[in-house]
């Protein structure tokens, strides 16, 4: 190895904490009450800055990724620090909605679709060897973010307003990930650590899809389908899991609130277990068996009263939902290779604002239509179970050279075939 290729761990403890600044977005439902007593809107209308957010993502991820095919990772992490810094800051002087949902939703938004993709597809081309446990690390960062900030954001809620909160907070997320930016920088061409051995679930390391090869495989939707599918199940337990604990156990209003800082530990813990573990048996086995996991765990959950299993059967589902998120980068980087895994998997980050939006009206619309949670749990038990069939029929796509005599391009110019069979 080059003597001037810098410690690859140092540059995932920049990723790691820059997820952490960038996954204080979940930290929200915290802002939701002060903005409503603060400036008398609706809790449903302080909620949609939230969504405007985890919309613009996936759009901003795929920019993002592009972005980094040209320059590497270190402008579009300061880009993404200025925008994600500056958004939240404005939203603490944003005094209608439409500027709320300008700063927060569309500003910060776009910072942080531009920011979560960095450490992604950075580090899975730094760790060839731990793909899995590498991305789950650093979106177990992401996952814990909101862990740091919601206490944090609480108490300066309580000593200063809410706005000023939102001022302090971003100037912290700028310095943070402003920080961990002037770390961030691409392997040198040909990069592989000494004696390095692909894992279990790693596809083949000549794989070289471009973006656009990439997107004429079936494959790709199927990925993003798997996502979709697993992230539409964790966002139906996170959007009500304090009414639903209410409802179905009759515990107070703060022990549900109790379950939502509960459920959010499984969420950042699941994204390294999951990962970890798919580099020992694979990624494909790894999301079947959550879907089946989860299968269990919703119809169990339709069935009981009590608060301790409801807590414990919430924290399987969260577990296999930040799951999803720590194993499908790798997953994306095994089938299409890691060079433009960035752009890749960025779009394919449009699954989760597609099931952000499904995913709760999904199971409100079917708990009031049958009038009980349980009948939306047993829904849920349905489609996961039905979930577990699209992971089955995944399978490598393969980059078939049209003419041997060159690896990319044929002598006429044209693109190299995808071959799926």
């Amino acid at each position: 190895m080059n003597t001037d290729t810098p410690n690859r761990w140092m540059i995932a403890l920049a990723g790691v904490l820059m997820q952490v600044a960038l996954g204080a977005v979940y930290a929200w439902s915290v802002f939701r009450i002060p903005l409503t007593q603060t400036y008398g809107w609706s809790v449903s209308q302080v909620t949609v800055a939230f969504e405007v957010t985890i919309l613009v993502v996936g759009f901003a991820a795929f920019s993002g990724g592009v972005w980094m095919r040209h320059t590497g990772p270190r402008p579009v992490a300061m880009l993404a620090a200025v925008l994600y810094g500056s958004g939240t800051v404005l939203a603490g002087l944003s005094h209608s909605l439409t500027m709320l949902y300008l700063t927060y939703g569309v500003i910060a938004g776009v910072g942080l679709g531009l920011g979560y993709i960095v450490p992604i597809a950075t580090l899975v081309r730094w760790f060839p060897d731990k793909r899995g446990m590498i991305t789950g690390i650093a979106v177990a960062g992401f996952g814990s973010g909101a862990l740091i900030t919601a206490p944090i954001a609480q108490r300066l809620i309580t000593s200063v307003g809410v706005s000023r909160t939102f001022v302090i907070l971003g100037i912290a997320y700028f310095a943070i990930i402003m920080l961990a930016a002037l770390v961030m920088r691409n392997p040198p061409e040909g990069y592989a650590p000494a004696g390095v051995r692909p894992s279990a679930g790693q596809g083949s390391l000549a794989q070289a899809f471009t973006f656009r090869q990439a997107l004429r495989a079936w494959q790709w939707y199927g990925l993003w389908l798997t996502l979709f599918l697993n992230t539409i199940a964790g966002i139906a337990i996170i959007s009500q899991a304090s009414p639903m604990a209410q409802e179905i156990s009759h515990v107070s209003a703060t022990a549900a609130a109790g379950l939502v800082g509960i459920i959010a530990i499984a969420n950042g813990s699941g994204r390294f277990l999951w990962a970890w573990l798919s580099d020992a048996i694979g990624r494909k086995a790894v999301f079947v068996t959550m879907f089946l996991v989860q299968a269990v765990a919703f119809l169990l959950l339709s069935q009981v009263s009590g608060f301790v299993p409801l807590t414990i059967l919430s924290c399987v589902i969260l577990l296999c939902y930040g799951g999803g998120y720590g194993t499908m980068p790798s997953f994306a980087a095994d089938y299409f290779g890691p060079k433009d895994i960035g752009s890749i998997y960025g779009l394919m980050l449009t699954a989760w604002g597609a099931a952000a939006v499904a995913g709760p009206a999904i199971i409100a619309q079917v708990r009031q239509a049958t009038g009980a949670y349980q009948g939306a749990l047993r829904v849920m038990a349905i489609v996961t179970l039905l979930s577990a069939i699209v992971p089955m029929l995944l399978r490598p796509p393969v980059v078939r050279p049209t003419c041997s005599q060159s690896p990319l391009l044929n002598p006429s110019g044209r693109s190299r075939t995808i071959d799926a069979a």
